[in-house]
């Protein structure tokens, strides 16, 4: 053996020396960073005006979930006859106040709305852990919950994410094929690109530390990157998707959305001013929606020809 392949080789065994004696550490220390944020602050729906009610829906492992439920407006024109409720997810850290605006909005132009908390978040229960197939799953429950509910049940259901709540959206219609329409806000197109940068922020050498942490979390969550990845379940996702992205949003820049974009056959794409959290002009962004859902959900058609 030459020199060089010898000090490689013990560089190697080093490496994998370290890796496994700071298993436990890194374990512990990522299970830390990665857990979400538990809040409940935030506006209400009577802030906006919207009739909700509270409401707890049974979700996986035994787990309770909570959401403001506010029932489609009773209505005299065909236009509102389209029985149709959005269920709108926040991202990661989020409650179900962040999307109250757009939920409001939605309501007022003649739709059911729920808003829901993934496990982990606002109000609902506490779980091992979050991922986005786990938002993925409470979706699922809440879409399960809708169509079981005494009140007349929704005819369709459309979905509305933001960030995490996003891919889980789009994972979600990827194995569905009840669903009317998907707007996914700020999606990343691959959750390995968006952990890479999570990691680089605080300082975490990629080999071996970084790839080993992707592979754990892989482990734990129970579904390779690659499964998941919004750039991959797009292209399995039967309805219409609307793809909403920030020009300056620095946590997810807003080239995902662009591939995103060239991945999928029945996605469209809106770029406004704004970042991860916020528009510049939320008035054209939630008109902009309501005018992809109408379309979606046959309501335009109908209103142009009553």
């Amino acid at each position: 053996m030459n020199p060089a392949m010898a000090i490689t080789l013990a560089v190697l065994a080093a490496i994998l020396t370290a890796t496994l004696i700071l298993r436990p550490h890194l374990h512990n220390r990522l299970r830390r960073e990665l857990a979400p944020e538990r809040s409940t602050d935030g506006e209400r729906p009577q802030d906006f005006g919207l009739p909700a009610e509270e409401c707890w829906l049974r979700g996986h492992n035994g787990k309770q979930l909570f959401a403001w439920h506010a029932a489609q407006p009773s209505a005299d024109n065909q236009k509102q006859q389209a029985l149709t409720t959005v269920i709108l997810l926040h991202g990661w850290g989020g409650n179900a106040s962040h999307l109250l605006p757009l939920g409001a909005a939605l309501h007022a132009a003649g739709y059911g709305v729920l808003l829901l908390e993934s496990r982990n978040h606002g109000r609902s229960d506490e779980d091992s852990f979050s991922s986005m197939p786990r938002f993925a799953e409470d979706l699922g429950s809440a879409i399960d919950w809708l169509h079981k509910t005494p009140a007349t049940p929704p005819r369709q259901i459309a979905l509305i994410g933001h960030s995490v709540g996003a891919a889980a959206a789009l994972l979600s219609a990827s194995r569905r094929r009840d669903l009317a329409a998907v707007v996914s806000i700020a999606a990343f197109a691959h959750p390995e690109s968006i952990m890479r940068r999570f990691l680089a922020a605080r300082r975490i050498p990629f080999i071996p530390f970084g790839w080993y942490a992707l592979r754990y979390v892989e482990r734990t969550i129970g579904h390779r990157f690659d499964q998941i990845a919004p750039e991959n379940t797009i292209r399995k996702t039967a309805c219409p998707v609307l793809l909403v992205h920030g020009l300056e949003d620095d946590t997810v820049p807003p080239d995902d959305a662009r591939h995103l974009l060239a991945c999928s056959n029945r996605a469209r794409l809106l770029l406004l001013a704004g970042d991860h959290e916020r528009f510049a002009d939320i008035d054209t962004g939630i008109s902009a929606v309501v005018e992809f859902l109408d379309e979606a959900t046959g309501r335009r058609k109908t209103a142009t020809t009553a």
